[in-house]
């Protein structure tokens, strides 16, 4: 897996990627102890309104991405936005009304919202391979688990030394150095879509219209929501299950969180080599019905009052539910390169990262809601029938047989296409081979 690090570029943007992560971290943890300060028992309530604020801006501004990304440069794009959020961060300090936390959160998320979907689709270009893009999708995933393991302890270790204010600074430090290693990097040269009169309003939506229209990426978006049902359970609920449901210590929190990220950490090492004999629908299909019988033994689990065996039950179930989300969500970036020419793969990207969130928009609140009026016997059956479900629906929507890449002639496209660049001339217009997005080019 580690073997694609040597691609320089690839290098210097997982690196940036990594930083910028630990430094979100830090933020986060910061963000709590100033909610307390400044709001005192209402913390709760001020920390769930900002987590909220932060998905509404990446629902509502990440389908811009594809926008804006065809008036700058990505580097100037990328470099911009890690600026914006080490301006933010800087300024979070020094706040001290709980109104000026939801404006500056909600700017730090909008520009994290335009920053990631225009990374992930520059990916695809750094590394054309796509066993090196695979591998670069796991080492992404393994990032993301790491990161929610060691920021906590970072943070712990530097706040026995300093107060919360600094990290804050440490977060600065993050989006500055990410901007650093952005600018260093030596992007490939993008290939722009050809310019139209369509509106910003069009351009933005574009994305969205291509997703939906292409029938594996509307069972990924099933699949979107399979993985919010059991992630947001994980998120919302492991305090009050291990709390008040097992009667286990505070520090038994963290051990139950680390067990889910252990299994997505473990599958995310193991599932380049798989991809190369097992296709990604039969990986991604099959871990997503998996979630059902989890969502059966948690329900049992919560059903039974007593028993030493509900607390390693609970840890195994953490586990699978962190494997199974992680089988899916690893190779969704080569279901986006297939289905999208380079020219839109922004946009796809973007539309991807909105309605993912939109998902979780949707989980969240059934989880913490329903699980507080209705009982978490209840929110449990909710969500294990959500992501039933969408499981379901996402087979019957993904075609048990797609063609790989097609050789085929376009006849009407002009030699300054963008469509077209590398492709042979033939007498009749422009031959190559790839796989066909649904889009207006491919009918």
């Amino acid at each position: 897996m580690l073997s694609v690090l040597r691609n320089r570029t690839y290098r210097h943007l997982f690196t940036a990627q990594v930083i910028a992560l630990v430094g979100t971290g830090l933020a986060t943890i910061a963000l709590g102890l100033l909610a307390y300060d400044i709001a005192g028992a209402d913390a709760g309530s001020v920390l769930g309104t900002a987590l909220a604020l932060k998905m509404v801006a990446y629902v509502a501004i990440a389908p811009a991405a594809g926008a804006v990304a065809d008036r700058l440069p990505r580097r100037t794009l990328m470099v911009g936005t890690d600026l914006t959020r080490a301006a933010v961060a800087l300024t979070l300090p020094f706040v001290t009304q709980v109104w000026q936390v939801y404006v500056l959160i909600f700017l730090l998320q909008s520009a994290s919202a335009l920053f990631t979907p225009t990374f992930q689709a520059v990916i695809p270009d750094v590394l054309p391979d796509e066993r090196d893009y695979t591998r670069a999708l796991s080492l992404s995933r393994l990032a993301y688990d790491t990161e929610s393991l060691f920021s906590p302890a970072l943070a712990a270790a530097l706040l026995s030394l300093m107060t919360y204010n600094w990290l804050f600074l440490g977060t600065v430090a993050g989006f500055l150095a990410s901007a650093t290693l952005v600018l260093s990097a030596m992007l490939p040269k993008h290939v722009s879509p050809e310019p139209n009169d369509t509106g910003a309003h069009a351009k933005a939506t574009a994305g969205i219209g291509q997703f939906l229209a292409t029938p594996r990426l509307r069972a990924l978006l099933a699949l979107d929501l399979a993985v919010a049902a059991a992630g947001a359970m994980v998120t919302v609920n492991t305090v009050v299950l291990v709390r008040d449901e097992l009667n286990r210590s505070t520090a038994d929190v963290s051990l139950a969180l680390g067990a889910y990220g252990a299994g997505s950490t473990a599958l995310a090492l193991l599932l380049p080599r798989a991809l190369d004999r097992i296709s990604d629908r039969t990986v991604m299909l099959c871990s997503a019905l998996l979630l059902t019988p989890l969502f059966t033994a948690l329900a049992v689990l919560t059903a039974t009052g007593s028993g030493t065996w509900r607390w390693p039950a609970l840890l195994s179930i953490w586990a699978a539910f962190g494997a199974a989300s992680s089988m899916v969500l690893t190779p969704t970036g080569r279901l986006l390169r297939r289905s999208a020419p380079p020219e839109k793969r922004t946009a796809v990207f973007a539309a991807q990262f909105s309605l993912s969130h939109s998902c979780w928009l949707l989980t969240y609140p059934t989880a913490g809601w329903l699980g507080a009026v209705a009982g978490l016997q209840t929110a449990v059956i909710a969500l294990g029938l959500t992501a039933l479900t969408a499981a379901l629906l996402a087979v019957r929507l993904w075609p048990s047989r797609e063609p790989g890449a097609v050789e085929h002639e376009h006849n009407d496209l002009h030699a300054g296409h963008p469509h077209v660049v590398g492709a042979l001339r033939t007498p009749g217009g422009w031959r190559h081979s790839h796989h066909l997005p649904a889009d207006g080019l491919h009918l």
